[in-house]
């Protein structure tokens, strides 16, 4: 019997024999609690099957919530599929969810079509399945502040993560070029700092993200950058800059910009006064704050920061960068929330912040150490913004090295030499799409796959089977092709006169 493709792999798989087909006829008989992964499925696979899928006592494909499956966690699952009918149990609805992909992914591809499919038998093999994830973080960040893209391709892109068992949405909302996240408090946020590069989202859509997300098993991760990275706030509203008598406009440019926010008390209410209307939107009990790449030269040059640092007793200026941050993160604990940020050492951020590294993998070590929870992020592996290969004809990307596909499969989240108290600190990982280069919805997606189901088999699996998930990469591209995801063409064998990449 052939083993199915799947992407991720799964913890256990064991093909049986025979085939369970999906007909007119076939119900679904959700348990209590196990509803929302019942009109999941029936979602996911109408457009393409036309199969109604009602909920009925004696349907043949069952969901169940069991709360004594505590061996698979919070979103492992366990899956057979017999000839006479389907069994999918979980712990929890998130395990459900994950099985929900799995059962989809048996289908054949043309299931994941957007319309009818006439001629398809719509039938999976026989299997058993004992799965669950490696992390509970699976991620991938995306940034809507450079080049903004509009609340359809969020869903979709919800759609393509979840597709792949990956449970983190990380959406960057604000920068140098824009700030897309409406504040009531504060208008010209995105009057003035969305106009580059698109616009601002409503907060209704932005609640609405929320929801299909988490209809799929997904949280949406809000990221609103600061002290650095605030260009586009400080176009709106100068006067929470080091010096407001100068007016500014939203960035323009790439790179890292050297206006930052001041340190003055009316900076500190605006930022809570944001992350609390940011925390009404968003549910997530994680909240990311940036933190990185903040230069420091106004807050020496300003008689305000350099009084402010002396008041609370720093050591200078720069050591402002860690008062702020401590502040604004204490705000976001004592609303029950966990402040997460940028580290550019390992050491930079008070101890209570969940941390992702970013320059380097040894800087996820140092925070381990220190304390801290960790999802790993370097670039070297996970920035999908750098060219996926070196070929002419390769689109621009970020300057920097080529991160193709193989490097992204042999990122280690927490790798073999750490001790079991450095990698009980990981959470997980995430792959990190910039969009300074992405002017498009379809670059976006052309660099983002297959990359991403490199990260996703390593987040979920563990496994670093390079041969193996290549020969089920190539059945996986024809999925992704059916989803219409753009990728790379180039000189090796193909699938079903696909070129690989």
């Amino acid at each position: 019997m052939p083993m199915p493709r799947l992407i991720p792999q799964p913890s256990q798989l064991t093909p049986l024999p025979g085939r369970f087909v999906f007909g007119p006829a076939t119900a679904v008989k959700p348990a209590p609690g196990a509803e929302a992964a019942a009109t999941l499925l029936r979602t996911l696979l109408r457009p393409a099957t036309g199969l109604p899928l009602p909920a009925r006592p004696d349907g043949t494909v069952v969901l169940a919530l069991d709360p004594a499956l505590t061996g698979l966690g919070d979103e492992g699952y366990g899956l057979t599929v017999g000839t006479g009918g389907v069994l999918l149990r979980a712990a929890r609805p998130e395990g459900l969810f994950a099985g929900v992909q799995t059962l989809r992914q048996l289908l054949p591809a043309e299931a994941l079509s957007d319309g009818p499919v006439p001629g398809v038998e719509w039938s999976v093999p026989c299997v058993q399945i004992t799965d669950r994830p490696r992390f509970p973080w699976r991620g991938a960040m995306l940034d809507v502040s450079r080049h903004f893209r509009p609340v359809a391709f969020l869903r979709r892109y919800v759609d393509l993560l979840a597709l792949h068992k990956l449970n983190v949405l990380h959406l960057h909302l604000t920068d140098d070029q824009g700030w897309r996240m409406p504040v009531a408090a504060y208008p010209r946020l995105t009057e003035i700092g969305g106009l580059p590069h698109g616009g601002a989202y409503t907060r209704g859509e932005l609640a609405d993200l929320v929801r299909h997300a988490a209809g799929r098993g997904v949280t949406v991760v809000p990221e609103i950058e600061m002290p650095g990275h605030v260009r586009a706030a400080l176009a709106a509203y100068p006067h929470l800059g080091n010096r407001p008598d100068r007016p500014l406009g939203v960035w323009d440019r790439w790179g890292v910009c050297d206006t930052v926010l001041g340190v003055h008390d009316e900076v500190l209410d605006f930022c809570r006064t944001v992350l609390d209307e940011v925390m009404d939107v968003f549910p997530s009990p994680h909240v990311h704050v940036g933190g990185e790449e903040c230069p420091t030269a106004e807050w020496h040059a300003s008689p305000a920061a350099r009084r402010r640092a002396a008041d609370e007793g720093l050591a200078g200026p720069d050591a402002l960068h860690g008062w702020f941050m401590g502040r604004i993160g204490r705000h976001l604990v004592d609303a029950g929330r966990h402040p997460v940020g940028w580290t550019e050492t390992g050491a930079d951020l008070p101890a209570y912040f969940t941390v992702m590294p970013w320059r380097d993998t040894a800087h996820g070590r140092t925070a381990a150490r220190r304390g801290h929870r960790v999802v790993m992020a370097p670039h070297r592996t996970t920035y999908l913004d750098y060219p996926q290969s070196a070929r002419l004809d390769e689109p621009p990307g970020q300057p920097g090295a080529v991160v193709d596909l193989r490097a992204v499969h042999g990122t280690d989240p927490a790798p073999r030499d750490w001790s079991p108290e450095e990698t009980a600190r990981v959470l997980g990982t995430q792959a990190q799409l910039w969009t300074e280069y992405v002017p498009t919805a379809a670059h976006a997606e052309y660099l983002t796959f297959p990359r991403l189901c490199a990260l996703a088999e390593t987040a979920w699996s563990g496994r670093h089977d390079w041969p193996g998930f290549r020969d089920r990469l190539r059945h996986h591209l024809t999925r992704l092709d059916t989803l219409g995801v753009p990728r790379r063409l180039s000189p090796t064998p193909t699938v079903q006169g696909r070129e690989l990449p």
